[in-house]
């Protein structure tokens, strides 16, 4: 771990008189993977939208509190350089529709009005693809819409619309709920991979997956963080009865 990357300061988020987050204090190390945890409604997804500026999108969404990107206030940046450098993949692969592989791999840039050179596309896709281990199954068919890809390979590729803008940090919610176990295992070895050069942090209802795949764990609980360790910690030895009873099953 190479330091802190992010940090919440007291982060609430509420949706009219809905307190769905509540206070959150964390600080999330560089090049490592966080997994969230919790029951359904316990603020996950809600915290990651937060980082990615996304509340805003959301016409009775409440943003207070502080998140740090390094030293800079999120919410003190232009929300366009937020997403630049923080970079988000969906529960369920949303490519655009109308796009070929290869425009889906650059549209980050597209949308920014980011200028390139024919060569440059290239190289940005080429690399991007291969990061995400899907330039070998696609390198003939890139001008194909983003659509005729199986769910396994259109999640990889929305993976690799991410990567393709170098992004600091890169935040997946519940990324392989909606695939089989193949693709599953497929993306779970990626994320491994690229957390050599990326923080990945991933809201994941699937326990095994944080296990497998994280070195620091957070779990959530009505809004609240209630315990927040190395993943091997927080699963063989919880210091919270909550965490240990949703491990082991007692509620979810």
């Amino acid at each position: 771990m190479e330091g802190t990357i992010l940090r919440t300061e007291n982060l609430r988020v509420s949706f009219g008189d809905n307190l769905v987050v509540k206070g959150i204090n964390m600080e999330i190390g560089e090049k490592q993977v966080t997994a969230f945890m919790g029951p359904s409604g316990c603020g996950k997804t809600t915290i990651l939208r937060a980082i990615n500026r996304l509340h805003e999108l959301t016409p009775d969404a409440k943003v207070e509190g502080k998140i740090f990107l390094h030293q800079e206030n999120v919410y003190e940046m232009e929300a366009m350089t937020v997403r630049r450098r923080v970079g988000m993949v969906f529960q369920r692969p949303n490519p655009f529709p109308t796009m070929s592989i290869y425009e889906n791999v650059i549209s980050g840039f597209t949308l920014n009005n980011i200028k390139l050179k024919t060569d440059e596309k290239n190289h940005i896709v080429e690399d991007a693809l291969k990061k995400v281990a899907l330039w070998e199954e696609v390198k003939d068919h890139l001008k194909k819409r983003a659509t005729s890809l199986s769910g396994g390979q259109q999640q990889r590729l929305c993976l690799a619309r991410a990567v393709a803008m170098k992004p600091e940090v890169i935040l997946l919610d519940e990324p392989t709920s909606a695939l089989d176990p193949l693709s599953t295992a497929k993306i779970e070895d990626l994320l491994y991979e690229l957390k050599g050069n990326y923080t990945l942090i991933i809201v994941t209802h699937n326990m095994q997956q944080a296990a497998r795949i994280s070195d620091k764990t957070a779990f959530f609980y009505l809004g609240e963080l209630l315990e927040y360790d190395d993943t091997k910690k927080v699963f063989t030895n919880p210091k919270n009865e909550k965490t240990q009873n949703y491990i082991t099953g007692r509620f979810g």
